[in-house]
C-alpha cells in the first residue's frame, strides 16, 4: 500500500509539471502572438541573443540550438525557416564543416526580442510563482 501511495505520489507531481509546462506554453503564446512568435520562436531568438556558441561564435550552429530547444529537427528547420523568412535571423553554411548550418540574429531580431523579453518573463513569473494559471482554450 505504501509503494502504491508513494507510486500515485509520483505519478501526481509528474502530472502537474505537465500541468504547468502546458499552461505556460499556452499562457507565452497567447502574449507572444500579438508579436508575431510563438513560445518556441521566442525560445530560439533568447537563446541567440543570450549566449555564446560553444565555439566562441557570435552564431549557433543548428545542431547546438536543437541541444537546447525541445524541437525535432524538422520542426526546428521550419522554425528557424520562418524566423529567417520574417528577417529576425539568418542562416548560413558552416566554414568548419560545410553539412552544417550556422544562424545567426539580426538587429530585427535582437531588436524584437528586447519588445517582447518583458511579456515573456512577466508570464513565467506569473506562472511558475505558482499562483492562479489560466486555462488554455
Amino acid at each position: 500500500m505504501a509503494a502504491e501511495n508513494a507510486e500515485r505520489g509520483l505519478v501526481d507531481q509528474w502530472r502537474d509539471i505537465l500541468t504547468v509546462h502546458a499552461r505556460t506554453l499556452c499562457e507565452l503564446d497567447r502574449e507572444l502572438h500579438p508579436h508575431g512568435l510563438g513560445a518556441s520562436d521566442f525560445e530560439v531568438l533568447d537563446l541567440l541573443v543570450a549566449g555564446t556558441a560553444a565555439d566562441g561564435g557570435p552564431s549557433f550552429r543548428v545542431q547546438e540550438i536543437s541541444e537546447r530547444v525541445h524541437l525535432s529537427q524538422s520542426a526546428l528547420s521550419r522554425l528557424i525557416g520562418r524566423l529567417e523568412k520574417d528577417g529576425l535571423v539568418t542562416r548560413g553554411m558552416c566554414a568548419e564543416d560545410r553539412r552544417g548550418v550556422r544562424v545567426c540574429l539580426t538587429p530585427k531580431g535582437r531588436e524584437l526580442h528586447g519588445e517582447v523579453l518583458p511579456l515573456q518573463r512577466a508570464v513565467l513569473s506569473r506562472m511558475l510563482a505558482g499562483g492562479p494559471a489560466p486555462s488554455c482554450g
